[in-house]
């Protein structure tokens, strides 16, 4: 969903697993990776550790462009913010995501959609006490 808001495919490009979560962790911040590694118990290599380094998190809004600009909504970037999270427990649901605010507009089109499609099936109910016979 970043690359497609921020129009930058993929939007945490690495190399290798190791390099993902550098990138990862330069746009996430440090600190919540560190609280996500301690909640469970995970230990880094220390080679990797010190590759990630140490980052604050970057606000959405330093990826916002010309160019991108027309994608981003408040809403897109609460359902973002939600959806990247180290740790799982924390990260929205699927069914919490289809949910949000975000897909509001598909949910109004469907239902327009579906409002349109019931009266015309309506307009198009032969009446049952009006038979045809075929002749005049």
């Amino acid at each position: 969903m970043a690359g497609m808001i921020f129009r930058r495919e993929p939007f945490f490009h690495g190399q290798d697993n190791q390099d993902q979560l550098v990138k990862i962790a330069r746009v996430l911040g440090t600190s919540d990776l560190k609280k996500y590694l301690k909640k469970y118990g995970l230990v880094l290599d220390d080679n990797l550790s010190a590759l990630i380094g140490t980052h604050s998190r970057k606000p959405w809004d330093k990826f916002i462009h010309e160019e991108n600009r027309h994608l981003v909504s408040k809403d897109a970037l609460s359902l973002l913010d939600k959806m990247l999270r180290y740790d799982h427990e924390e990260r929205i649901t699927a069914l919490e995501a289809i949910n949000h605010p975000f897909f509001d507009p598909v949910r109004e089109d469907c239902e327009r959609n579906r409002a349109q499609q019931a009266v015309a099936e309506t307009n198009n109910v032969v009446n049952p006490d009006v038979m045809s016979t075929g002749s005049n």
